[in-house]
């Protein structure tokens, strides 16, 4: 019997060695990349689960609005759909959520009035600004101190002219020598963060307005007995020092049954002159739902539409920020 040669004995150890090594690493790249895989598989799962229940607590809010509306025409804030819901504990994780009228806020889009349709087919109206939204705009940027005139740039992004208002105002020629151009929608804004590509609005502005304005898609009246005390200080300029926390206090518990009822109110009487824009009941809500399932978490926002026969619908979802 032939032994082999110490050296091909060393090779054989390595060649062993490196086969042995390179099969290792290989079960250990399997090993991980299924663990990988099961992780990621287990991500998309909670996630998927968060979701549903967040959708779970918009279904909730559908059916608090449907109750709401059955049950009177009127909306102000200690009614149920206004108080939040939450943390709900469910298994594996919690749900919360509230509901908030969007009515309450300034809408963006009431700064320009489109006309009806002509149903004889023949010219089209022109389209009107609002004088009235336009001295609201002004007194909520004043109130939140910010620069007035960024109302006119806020119009001219929505109205359908490319005529630059005087003063603040700018059309295409403006966005267009950027950088980064783009051009004026000339249409009614879908979102309030359209607000950041408005000439002249900052970051702080943004910031400033965004709870206190709102983007919805027809002319909407402004609910007095849930707007906040900045909007209420847009209705007037002749408020004087705490007449509109007093009007606050005066609308607890059960609101303003009537805008009659708000505009006989002392404080209101001779501050403000007309009905026009204002409400004591709202059809546009948005829902603000968030839930976590093991590790998934999710943040829903549903845009909801409500008529006067309590029918209700989801206009919108978005995820993440609104």
């Amino acid at each position: 019997m032939m032994i082999a040669p110490a050296r091909q004995r060393g090779a054989a150890l390595i060649t062993a060695i490196l086969i042995t090594a390179i099969a290792t690493i290989a079960a250990v790249a399997m090993a991980s990349r299924q663990h990988l895989d099961i992780r990621r598989t287990t991500n998309v799962i909670e996630s998927s689960q968060a979701y549903l229940f967040a959708l779970g607590a918009e279904e909730w809010g559908k059916q608090e609005l449907v109750d709401d509306r059955q049950g009177n025409q009127v909306d102000h804030l200690e009614e149920d759909w206004a108080k939040p819901r939450g943390p709900i504990p469910v298994e594996g994780g919690f749900i919360e959520g509230n509901i908030k009228d969007l009515q309450g806020r300034f809408n963006l889009n009431n700064l320009v009035i489109n006309p009806p349709p002509n149903p004889q087919g023949g010219q089209q109206a022109a389209q009107q600004v609002s004088q009235l939204d336009m001295d609201r705009l002004q007194r909520l940027l004043r109130a939140l101190g910010r620069d007035e005139e960024l109302r006119f740039a806020i119009l001219d992004w929505i109205d359908d002219d490319a005529t630059p208002s005087i003063p603040g105002g700018a059309e295409d020629l403006e966005y267009l020598r950027r950088d980064l151009p783009y051009r004026t929608p000339n249409a009614k804004m879908t979102s309030v963060s359209e607000l950041l590509l408005i000439d002249g609005v900052t970051r702080a502005d943004y910031e400033a307005l965004k709870d206190y304005v709102t983007v919805l898609p027809e002319y909407t009246n402004i609910n007095v007995n849930t707007a906040s005390a900045e909007v209420l200080a847009a209705l007037s300029d002749d408020w004087q020092s705490g007449d509109v926390d007093q009007l606050i206090d005066e609308r607890t518990p059960d609101g303003f049954q009537t805008v009659a009822a708000f505009l006989a109110q002392p404080v209101v009487a001779g501050n403000i002159n007309t009905n026009e824009g204002l409400s004591v009941e709202t059809n546009y809500f948005i829902i603000e739902a968030y839930a976590e399932f093991g590790r998934g978490r999710t943040k829903l926002y549903s845009l909801m539409v409500r008529d006067n026969n309590a029918n209700v619908e989801v206009a919108m979802r978005a995820q993440g920020d609104y």
